[in-house]
């Protein structure tokens, strides 16, 4: 049951990812509904996951889990930056409320928090993606999958990462994590769809890179585990 509730949370956390980054699509009062409820779902998901923070300082860091304590780590800063900074840029939820702060560096906080999080929540995904796979194929039945089908998924996963990287250049993303450009010049003429296809997109290309870094992590780790009990005997 509570595998059940998270893995809810975490599916409507990647929904309201992609509404949160379509700003041209859903507006700023939205755009204010949304982070919120972002905001609420990601302290349920740490509630829920609290065990994890317990282990920080416990057992063998690997390469693969220091790669994810550092990712888990910047996606907590940077939700925390948002929330910070959106409750201070907030023009209809919290508007009434006697909050005050410098509004130049929270724009700028919030600019480059929100690509920053996208990314790393994308590759966070990645991560996992084997296991929500495998969660995927049990709810389908699908013990055994056929080698053709197992090349589509290749070959759908490749073809999604490489139009998402096209969007990445396109849209000039690394400018604003970097706050090389403080403003985003939103294209309100494309079509609500093609605004949702390009995040998905580029979603994926997070979820590319996640997935087949911990992939090769853990071929690494398997690879020099071998070898050490090659040596030892």
């Amino acid at each position: 049951m509570k595998l059940k509730i998270k893995m809810g949370i975490d599916l409507l956390m990647t929904v309201l990812l992609l509404c949160l980054m379509a700003y041209q699509v859903t507006g700023q009062k939205l755009h204010e509904w949304f982070g919120t409820g972002m905001l609420v779902l990601f302290l349920l998901h740490n509630i829920l996951n609290i065990r994890w923070y317990g282990s920080l300082f416990k057992g063998k860091y690997t390469l693969l889990r220091t790669m994810q304590t550092i990712i888990n780590i910047s996606v907590l800063i940077s939700m925390l930056c948002l929330g910070f900074s959106g409750i201070v840029l907030s023009r209809h939820i919290f508007a009434g409320l006697p909050i005050q702060g410098p509004m130049a560096i929270a724009r700028s906080m919030h600019l480059a928090a929100s690509y920053w999080g996208f990314v790393l929540m994308s590759i966070h995904l990645g991560f996992h993606w084997s296991m929500i796979l495998g969660m995927l194929h049990r709810l389908w039945g699908r013990k055994n999958i056929p080698h053709p089908s197992i090349w589509l998924e290749r070959f759908m996963a490749i073809f999604i990462a490489g139009y998402g990287a096209s969007r990445f250049y396109k849209q000039n993303i690394i400018s604003y994590m970097f706050l090389k450009q403080e403003f985003v010049f939103f294209d309100f003429e494309k079509s609500a769809v093609f605004v949702f296809t390009e995040y998905i997109a580029m979603m994926g290309l997070g979820v590319f890179i996640g997935f087949y870094a911990a992939k090769g992590l853990r071929k690494l780790i398997s690879r020099n585990g071998r070898v050490k009990y090659t040596v030892k005997s």
